[in-house]
């Protein structure tokens, strides 16, 4: 074999073996870091909607995308660090819920993707410029609906015609909850309705709460969203029917868990399209371009097995509207 044949055949056999080696090296997988403030347990529902999202688009936890978890379990002064593991761990997105998680992130990064699912007052809070067009590295889909929150108190005066007390349940952090307050007693006065605002920041403070509401004789609740309140769910919803107190609030979940009436926004829809907006990032996107979603689609929720337990009756009118009756 003369020198030149010798020199093109090795040279082509360091080409196949370059080649075969950069097939061999394995493909970095889109690695997603989620930061919520409560618990998995909370976010069942919503995170198994997600990952639905996620398989529509042909997103596999595990087989072409990582999925990194971090939850505070109801304390936000942890949120600081579990954001800063999801840094360490260069996340390409980082998923967060509600506004203090969202807060934590900004204030951890500007420049990895933040899509947030179902936080407050973006705008409000400083995260993004506005809805149209966020302007940073923040994008998502906001709770904040105020007309939901006079619709929520016209539907308590319809199922009972008598109202003259409602008690206001909230945890006064991020999250719109004054604007909301706002809103309420707005409409209560057009509804010649007393509201009772009563802001808990621990829930060592619940008991005492509830004793207020007796005192001031409130003859229904209505009970904010937030990390907060969802996390410390079911002992409110507890103590509301031990002290035979109808509730209302913004989420089918706590229908479910025990509360009596809902009305707010398909949660479930709206973290499925949160799916899509972590595709469009993946794929090129950028949070300052996407506009911030807005609520779409509602739904009422009634149980009637904790009417029963609380000893009130439910209009027909209003059972005929409702999109489920739990029973």
């Amino acid at each position: 074999m003369n020198k030149r044949l010798l020199v093109s055949f090795v040279a082509i056999l360091i080409l196949a073996v370059v080649q075969t080696v950069g097939a061999q090296q394995p493909k970095k997988l889109p690695r997603i870091g989620f930061l919520g403030g409560t618990s998995p347990a909370v976010f069942s529902a919503r995170l198994d909607a997600f990952r639905q999202g996620l398989r529509d688009l042909g997103y596999i936890e595990g087989e072409n995308i990582v999925a990194e978890y971090r939850w505070a379990e109801g304390k936000a002064e942890r949120l600081p660090d579990l954001v800063a593991e999801l840094v360490r761990l260069k996340v390409d997105i980082i998923v967060t819920t509600g506004t203090q998680a969202t807060l934590a992130a900004k204030q951890a990064t500007n420049t990895i993707p933040i899509v947030t699912i179902g936080a407050g007052d973006l705008v409000g809070d400083g995260l993004v410029a506005s809805l149209a067009r966020p302007g940073g590295n923040v994008t998502g889909a906001t709770n904040i609906d105020p007309d939901l929150s006079a619709k929520r108190l016209e539907l308590l005066k319809e199922t009972f015609p008598k109202l003259s007390r409602v008690a206001v349940l909230y945890h006064g952090g991020s999250g719109g909850d004054q604007e909301e307050l706002k809103e309420i007693q707005t409409a209560a006065r057009t509804l010649g309705i007393q509201i009772q605002p009563l802001e808990v920041k621990d829930p060592s403070q619940f008991l005492d709460t509830y004793a207020a509401m007796k005192q001031k004789q409130a003859a229904a609740l209505i009970i904010f969203l937030g990390t907060f309140t969802s996390f410390h769910r079911g002992q409110i919803l507890e103590l509301a029917i031990k002290n035979r107190l109808p509730t209302m609030c913004g989420e089918p979940e706590w229908s479910a868990a025990g509360g009596l009436i809902s009305y707010g926004h398909d949660r479930r829809a709206q973290w499925r399209r949160g799916a899509y907006l972590v595709d469009k990032i993946l794929k090129g996107a950028k949070p300052a371009d996407l506009p911030v979603e807005q609520p779409m689609k509602f739904e009422l929720v009634i149980n009637l097995k904790t009417a029963k337990q609380i000893g009130v009756t439910i209009p027909p009118d209003l059972l005929a509207r409702a999109t489920k009756i739990i029973r």
